[in-house]
């Protein structure tokens, strides 16, 4: 029977996806983003997801992450914050890169508003039903959106940075954030910090965190040793994954 249940679990496959290069443009800057959705796609717009990148940048990481999400019928956007041609060649690199947006949130908010502009002009997706979701970096630029009241019905954050220098005071977006327990990158003080923010801003907000899991637990590049403070955890990344699953089926 073993055999029989393991047929009958849910798979992703990419074979009916197709995906696309969108070059689009904000204040000059030229940037990089694929979308993905499923062949047999009619004309009527599906749900839209726009995806937010780790601090790697727009790599095969969040590209595979837009194409699982066109598997599972919504059209997906894997955004490009950095710009065309701008990849960290290391974790150094990465880490000045993100320095960039985390300390200007203005320009933060501009690139990812570039995203959903071009996601949009596709007219693949449905202006009505957007939402967004981030890695790491990505979390903090899914938030982001958040507090900047862009037109999205939800974003959900995978173990992104919860501190801002622009506090929501308000926001419509449904938040979902996906947090590793043990995150030493995003200790309790800046946990407590986003749900006392949430609330004050009246938000219709979520936190799940997950025991034993600490940053970028759905990174398997991460490695396994918790004791690094990143290391990717197969449940934590399963649960997660559907959490946002359930959370999407609730808003849209």
């Amino acid at each position: 029977m073993k055999w029989l249940l393991f047929l009958l679990l849910p798979t992703i496959t990419w074979a009916k996806v197709v995906t696309e290069k969108i070059t689009y443009e904000k204040d000059g800057v030229k940037m990089d983003g694929i979308i993905a959705y499923e062949a047999k796609a009619t004309k009527q717009a599906r749900p839209g997801v726009l995806v937010f990148h780790n601090w790697m940048g727009n790599t095969e990481e969040s590209i595979g992450r837009a194409k699982d999400l066109a598997a599972l019928g919504y059209v997906a956007f894997a955004a490009d914050i950095y710009g065309s041609g701008i990849r960290p060649k290391d974790f150094k690199e990465a880490s000045e890169l993100a320095t960039i947006y985390k300390t200007d949130r203005k320009l933060m908010r501009t690139r990812a508003q570039a995203a959903l502009d071009a996601l949009l002009a596709t007219k693949k997706a449905d202006a009505r039903r957007i939402t967004a979701i981030g890695y790491c970096f990505g979390g903090t630029v899914a938030l982001e959106m958040a507090r900047a009241q862009a037109p999205l019905i939800g974003v959900v954050s995978f173990h992104g940075g919860l501190s801002t220098t622009m506090k929501a005071t308000t926001t419509a977006t449904h938040i979902l954030a996906l947090h590793g327990g043990d995150d030493p990158y995003v200790p309790q003080d800046e946990v407590i910090e986003f749900q006392k923010e949430m609330r004050e801003a009246k938000a219709d907000w979520q936190f799940v965190s997950y025991g034993n899991a600490v940053h970028s637990f759905t990174e398997k590049a991460a490695g396994n040793d918790n004791s690094k403070g990143a290391a990717y955890n197969e449940l934590a990344d399963q649960r997660s994954w559907e959490e946002m699953k359930r959370f999407f089926k609730e808003i849209l």
